[in-house]
């Protein structure tokens, strides 16, 4: 008599795991979006600080070159995290906007692919 090792002889067994692995990397590349979002408000939010204390004064500079390529990535990397919270089925995006503290700056230009936004790898 010879032992053979269990077999996986359920198709619900095999979508169980498949589905399992689906999750855990979907999880992972929220979690990693997330975190990009957060370096990204982090850059903007530094960027304005800097320019609001070499001016001496509370009020905003205007935008230059580097701001707006800052509220570019920022707007690119709070579109790529919506889309990935849809795609696990959050849908409510007024939860992301108050949790990360996004300027309406940012959000307004959520989605919005133009020169001054960076191309991801594909």
């Amino acid at each position: 008599m010879s032992l053979r090792p269990p077999r996986m002889n359920s198709s619900k067994a095999r979508e169980s795991v498949l589905g399992y692995e689906i999750a855990q990397e979907q999880a992972a590349a929220l979690g990693r979006l997330g975190r990009a979002l957060e370096a990204a408000l982090a850059a903007l939010s530094e960027h304005d600080g800097q320019q609001n204390q070499s001016a001496g004064r509370k009020e905003r500079e205007p935008a230059g070159a580097m701001r707006e390529r800052l509220l570019g990535v920022a707007g690119d990397a709070l579109w790529c995290f919506v889309v990935q919270r849809e795609a696990c089925g959050l849908r409510d995006q007024r939860a992301i906007m108050r949790e990360y503290r996004v300027p309406l700056e940012v959000q307004n230009r959520m989605g919005a692919f133009g020169a001054d936004v960076p191309h991801r790898p594909a």
